[in-house]
């Protein structure tokens, strides 16, 4: 029931520790409020003992059902439930406010999330996932080169703005100008520094104009990549057709393949493609 979600029991099981995950999630989240932290200290520290309760319990039925406890404990999701145990015990045995930075870690529950892709049978999201990851990383040179060109706009519109303006309109430094470039560029605009002579204005309108077309240059570049990576499965000599999959239909495997690249499924048929 633990290990298994192909069972009814399974599913309950993994559906109602999501549940006590978001619940928990929720209870740090609202304690960090001063006002609701203050009307209802009380209830968020005993939930939050109660979860910890939980947690730990689980882990430690997780240990005595698994069929190699140690191969558990070291795994992915092994050290992730340990990691969102400890930060619980540990900050229920500090007094006070000291263990305010110790209830923040329990957010790292939240990655214990990812059970959702097992209960829902998203496996098949991750060729998608993969496609997306094979368009960044065909695109990293060309961004890193952005990049770069961007670094080189911000500094020398910060420093300009910076002689322009000077510390007496809030320009105090080459960094702090260089902050307002950043933001000026992203067109994020946050107002807290802004320039008062003409010439300033017209510099800031340039790099305002400028942002616009910046932004779109990263989304063409991630949008090419995606292109090519959609047709690489289809083109490439190693995902030829081949053996299909009697679950999904996927015929993109190796000659020598035994099981589905995209769903897992064993190949049962073995077919050659015409």
């Amino acid at each position: 029931m633990i290990f298994n979600n192909d069972t009814r029991a399974g599913r309950i099981f993994d559906a109602g520790l999501i549940l006590m995950i978001i619940g928990s999630i929720t209870v740090v989240m609202l304690g960090s409020v001063r006002p609701l932290e203050g009307k209802y200290g009380a209830l968020f520290t005993q939930l939050e003992v109660a979860f910890t309760t939980l947690f730990a319990a689980e882990y430690l039925l997780r240990l005595l059902s698994a069929r190699h406890a140690s191969h558990y404990a070291r795994s992915f999701f092994g050290v992730i439930d340990l990691l969102s145990v400890l930060p619980g015990v540990v900050g229920l045995l500090l007094p006070g406010r000291e263990s305010l930075l110790v209830q923040s870690l329990l957010v790292i529950r939240i990655v214990r999330l990812v059970r959702v892709f097992r209960i829902l049978h998203l496996g098949n999201y991750l060729t998608e996932a993969r496609v997306l990851s094979d368009a960044l990383r065909a695109s990293t040179a060309k961004i890193t080169v952005f990049l770069l060109v961007v670094l080189v706009i911000v500094v020398l519109m910060g420093t300009a703005m910076f002689l322009i303006e000077g510390p007496n309109r809030g320009f105090t430094s080459i960094p702090t100008s260089v902050y307002w470039a950043i933001v000026t560029l992203t067109t994020v605009g946050y107002g807290d520094i802004s320039p008062q002579t003409p010439l300033g204005k017209a510099l800031a309108s340039l790099l305002m104009i400028l942002g616009y077309g910046i932004i779109a240059v990263p989304t063409g570049l991630i949008t090419v990549g995606l292109a090519q990576a959609r047709l690489t499965p289809e083109t490439s000599p190693a995902s030829a057709p081949g053996v299909s999959c009697q679950r999904c239909g996927s015929s993109t495997h190796l000659p020598d393949a035994r099981y589905c690249s995209r769903c897992g499924e064993g190949l049962l048929a073995r077919q050659t493609a015409p």
